[in-house]
């Protein structure tokens, strides 16, 4: 009789669900597969929405979503792929904050969902129904943990912290401008992000 762990079972759900979720996503920016807007259209929203280099973080944002996605599917290098995942999702928090909590409105409600999901995962670890679990975990290792969300937070933390910077001096010497110009930018914003 074969013996069945739940809680493994429900890891590799839970991996897989998610994954497939962020690599769908990732995929959106860096391949226009799914109705995306592919790296071109992902750098010119990534532009609108204050991230400076716009062409590094639309590649960043894709690879951190498609990669980190198809990683936690796999249970591979688990904590790496979690916290990349999530990192990803704190700029797509970033965008979305303004607009409150719930995604109805335009909200983070969903990019956090899914970093919450994915640093969860990259915590936890993969289970035993893992590509780690076969490997004997040589890419899940304790330290690899805290390196790899130490160095995801860092990162998402410099990149939203420069986006936010960027974002009051265009907001200082914006004042002058009319409110038609703006208001078309913050449109842009939400109908970029909404594929998140």
């Amino acid at each position: 009789m074969v013996c069945v762990n739940r809680r493994d079972l429900g890891l590799l759900a839970l991996r897989v669900g998610t994954g497939a979720v962020l690599a769908a996503h990732g995929s959106q920016k860096l391949a226009g597969w799914f109705g995306g807007g592919g790296i071109q259209g992902t750098t010119a929203a990534m532009e609108a929405m204050g991230f400076h280099p716009p062409r590094h973080s639309a590649v960043a944002a894709g690879l951190g979503e498609a990669g980190g996605g198809v990683l936690l599917a796999l249970g591979l290098a688990t904590p790496a792929a979690g916290a990349a995942a999530a990192g990803a999702m704190a700029g797509a928090v970033a965008v979305h904050a303004p607009a409150g909590f719930f995604a109805q409105g335009g909200g983070y409600e969903y990019p956090a969902f899914l970093g919450f999901t994915a640093a969860a995962v990259g915590l936890t670890g993969p289970g035993r129904y893992s590509v780690d679990h076969v490997t004997c975990h040589i890419f899940d290792r304790p330290w690899m943990v805290a390196l790899a969300f130490v160095g995801s937070a860092a990162a998402a933390a410099a990149v939203v912290g420069k986006r936010a910077k960027g974002q009051s001096g265009a907001g200082q010497s914006g004042a002058g401008q009319s409110g038609a110009g703006q208001s078309g930018a913050g449109e842009s914003d939400k109908g970029q992000e909404a594929g998140r």
